[in-house]
């Protein structure tokens, strides 16, 4: 019988350190909890991936939507409420996780919270249609943004606690990884279910996503997390505002901030992707391939970007916003000058899975960045002060699409792809941290 593997053997093996006790950048008295946490994290970031997927304000919420009548109205608030719903509220959030000394059970509450409103969602596709469908299912998703919001920053501030510097951002690749097999398994279901027409369907995945984040909650109470640093610690909006003034004050984390709200390109342009190439007559279906790819990226190139993370995240940022901008500038010439080429089945996927392999890096290069760049509570303030700045930036940057009344598709891919040079640049004369 083959002998289970103990998780200081799978942390060995994972982290890939001379050292199984390094403890780079964190409390000595965490050293010894360093191999269990691990594995711990790594099991609840992939399950919280993985329900992230079954929620998708692209593709799950408003397919369920639209089965209900609800109108467009409605979905076209999904992705803005999703996105910035979950990164404004974390100026003040992060003034109350600082006055705890343990902060794991801010994410499992959180991860609870989002589970309910998964939950609610089920019961409203039962029960509603039309506009009060709408109305309850973009209520839930601004309580499950909000809940997010607390997660992302107790997230980083436990990561930095009780994972040592130069093996946080292969864990996140490993998690992003075995999501993204989730993912393409997925996108397959999804495309099953498109064919067979059933709402009922969609009911049971965003059922399993709340069990979930459920499982996912429960892995994450295991982790041994020592107490820490509670100074300054109050609450309060009026003194959540004043941090903002560690934009003026810390020209690093200032350049750092500026450096991500160019890089939201990756996240921005890619419905852009999806709706090119859905203007050649393809059907609903695409979606699932472009689903499956966006998990295949994952799963390719999450491990790849967390190990080079870890080696520099300033130079993954850069190679990873160069490669948006060139597939980007590729698009853009081919939907101008030999548009017969966009029909092919191949070229606009195969630009989709380049831009989400990119966006992988973005992604794990600034958070990896971002925590090793602070410790203690001055990593929750970057965490919730960067968060904040970058909701309105969404907000702002997102409005372009806007402009769809004059531009083509195309051009505005263009645009986010003149944003992705100046973020590429950006990153370039990011310091190492």
């Amino acid at each position: 019988m083959k002998k289970k593997l103990s998780p200081e053997e799978i942390y060995n093996r994972l982290a890939n350190v001379e050292d199984a006790r390094a403890c780079k950048g964190i409390d000595e008295n965490a050293c010894t909890s360093v191999p269990g946490n691990y594995v711990t994290l790594l099991i609840s970031q992939i399950l919280s991936q993985f329900a992230d997927a079954l929620l998708n304000p692209k593709v799950t919420l408003p397919w369920l939507m639209q089965s209900l009548q609800v109108p467009s109205a409605f979905i076209a608030w999904l992705v803005p409420i999703r996105e910035s719903g979950s990164l404004l509220p974390q100026l003040a959030i992060a003034d109350y996780v600082r006055t705890l000394a343990v902060r794991k059970w801010v994410w499992v509450c959180g991860a609870i919270v989002q589970s309910l409103c998964i939950l609610a969602m089920v019961a409203v596709g039962l029960f509603l249609q039309g506009d009060a469908a709408g109305y309850a299912i973009i209520t839930l998703l601004v309580i499950f943004s909000l809940a997010r919001g607390f997660n992302s920053v107790a997230a980083k501030d436990v990561l930095g606690k009780v994972i040592p510097k130069k093996q946080r951002g292969s864990l996140s690749g490993y998690a992003a990884s075995a999501a993204g097999l989730a993912t393409i398994t997925f996108g397959l279901g999804l495309w099953y279910f498109q064919q067979q027409g059933d709402k009922i369907s969609v009911l049971l995945a965003l059922g399993a996503g709340a069990l979930v984040w459920l499982l996912a909650a429960a892995f994450y109470a295991k982790i041994d997390e020592y107490p820490g640093a509670t100074e300054g610690g109050r609450n309060g909006l009026k003194h959540a505002i004043k941090k903002l003034n560690l934009l003026k004050e810390d020209t690093r984390f200032a350049h750092f901030v500026i450096t991500r709200a160019l890089l939201l390109c990756s996240a921005l342009s890619a419905p852009f992707y999806i709706i090119v190439a859905s203007e050649q007559s393809f059907n609903f279906s695409l979606l699932a391939l472009f689903m499956g790819l966006s998990g295949l990226a994952s799963l390719v190139s999450g491990p790849i970007w967390g190990r080079l993370s870890d080696l520099s995240s300033k130079h993954v940022l850069v190679f990873a916003a160069s490669l948006v901008s060139i597939n980007g500038v590729i698009v853009y010439l081919v939907a101008t000058y030999a548009n017969s080429l966009l029909a092919s089945l191949a070229f606009m996927p195969s630009m989709y899975l380049l831009l989400t392999i990119a966006h992988q890096g973005v992604r794990l290069g600034r958070k990896t960045y971002l925590v090793d760049m602070a410790d203690g509570n001055k990593r929750t303030d970057y965490v919730a002060v960067s968060n904040t700045v970058i909701g309105v930036c969404l907000l702002l940057f997102g409005s372009l699409g806007f402009l769809g009344n004059w531009l083509t598709n195309a051009e505005l891919i263009l645009i986010y792809s003149v944003m992705g040079i100046a973020g590429a640049i950006s990153a370039m004369l990011l310091p190492e941290v």
